[in-house]
């Protein structure tokens, strides 16, 4: 199930903002582009209501956003809306609710058995905090689905995020909840916003502690690492944790070419990690329950659009091959929205992406391997794991 209304392109910070919503309308370009909005049934999901956001908002914030919504001019900064990264706009509630919606409709639908896998691009806003908005989200519609599976019965959901930035919103939400497992791969705090996410942040005392693991990435960490990361903790940990439901977050902004952070990671390598959440879903959760959301990502022709595409691929169990041509119609598009020039292939020419196995060993003056054994030796054993 692919979740989409034209409507979410109405989150628009505005010219200049680095979240430009044409990375949603490209994605969905390409999408038809390659015919994988008829390998899966396309849905819209009325927006989040007031009880829904209730679920991870207080109600002073959602007051708060619907008053800069009608009147941007009086934004409350103490909510960090009318800032910098966040500036108010006219209708900010009705788009933010709207992409929340769209990801606790696909939760839903997954959860009912409507659809095994459920995709919302235009979702993994998530570092929206329950009081406050935060990195360009309003709404943490991540967040948001995960509360709603809970609230239908849902007693284990697993929450995997590698986008470049730490997942703090969707953390803090379940901190001390053992039923929700959250794992974060980012760059490392020291050189990249939020300047949280490190190894030894893992989950409220009690219950809950090691149900959140975070993987603080070296700056510079390209495919081999980043690869190596992920299949050194994630797979060990959904083993485990046996979750009823897997909720990824595949924010595109670990690229290389990605103008706000600084990871060295291909569009081959970001394929990769979504067709390993696919195994590891169908490997892991009972009927392959897997709802997908996409996140950052500012290279938003080169990088957004590709990525995304081969999201929904995956989960339309069509997945495009990296050397395919994109087609020249959605070529054309993108040169009439943007005036630049879009990529030919859907590949950044390094498929597939060789990487080297956490078993194979461990080198102690590698900072990629440093940065793993941290995490492991943090978390592991409070799982009853080995580290």
């Amino acid at each position: 199930m692919l979740m989409w209304d034209e409507a979410v392109t109405g989150y628009d910070f505005g010219s200049g903002h680095p979240m430009d919503p044409v990375r949603l309308a490209l994605t969905m370009g390409l999408v038809r582009a390659y015919g994988l909005d008829r390998a899966m049934r396309v849905v819209s999901a009325r927006p989040a209501g007031a009880s829904t956001l209730r679920l991870v908002h207080r109600q002073d914030y959602v007051d708060a956003v619907r008053a800069a919504s009608a009147d941007p001019k009086a934004a409350d900064q103490s909510y960090g809306l009318g800032t910098v990264d966040d500036p108010a706009f006219e209708g900010m509630h009705e788009a933010s609710a709207l992409i929340a919606g769209q990801s606790v409709g696909a939760a839903e639908a997954v959860w009912r058995g409507e659809a095994a896998h459920a995709v919302n691009f235009a979702g993994g806003l998530h570092h929206a905090m329950p009081g406050g908005a935060s990195g360009f989200c309003i709404y943490n519609d991540a967040s948001l689905a995960i509360a709603r599976l809970l609230e239908l019965g849902a007693e284990r959901v697993a929450y995997v995020d590698v986008d470049v930035h730490h997942g703090d919103g969707v953390q803090a939400a379940f901190w001390d909840d053992p039923r929700v497992l959250t794992v974060s791969l980012h760059e490392h705090p020291q050189t990249l916003f939020p300047q949280t996410g490190r190894p030894e942040e893992t989950g409220a005392a009690g219950a809950a502690e090691g149900s959140a693991v975070n993987v603080a990435l070296p700056a510079g960490t390209g495919d081999q690492g980043w690869l190596r990361a992920f299949h050194a903790v994630v797979p060990e940990l959904l083993a485990d944790f046996r979750p009823q439901v897997l909720v990824t977050q595949h924010g595109a902004d670990t690229h290389f070419e990605d103008p706000l952070a600084h990871l060295a990671v291909s569009l081959d390598a970001q394929r990769a990690v979504q067709e390993a959440c696919h195994t590891l879903a169908h490997e892991h959760v009972e009927g392959g329950r897997w709802v997908a959301l996409g996140g950052g990502g500012y290279a938003v022709v080169d990088v957004v659009p590709r990525s995304w595409t081969h999201l929904v691929g995956i989960a339309a169990h069509q997945p495009v091959e990296p050397e395919s041509v994109i087609p020249s119609s959605w070529r054309d598009e993108v040169y009439a929205r943007t005036r630049q020039l879009a990529p030919a292939r859907m590949t950044d020419g390094r498929w597939p992406v060789a990487w080297r196995g956490w078993e194979e060993g461990y080198d102690p003056a590698d900072r990629l391997d440093q940065a793993v054994l941290a995490t492991r030796r943090a978390v592991f054993p409070l799982r009853g794991l080995l580290a």
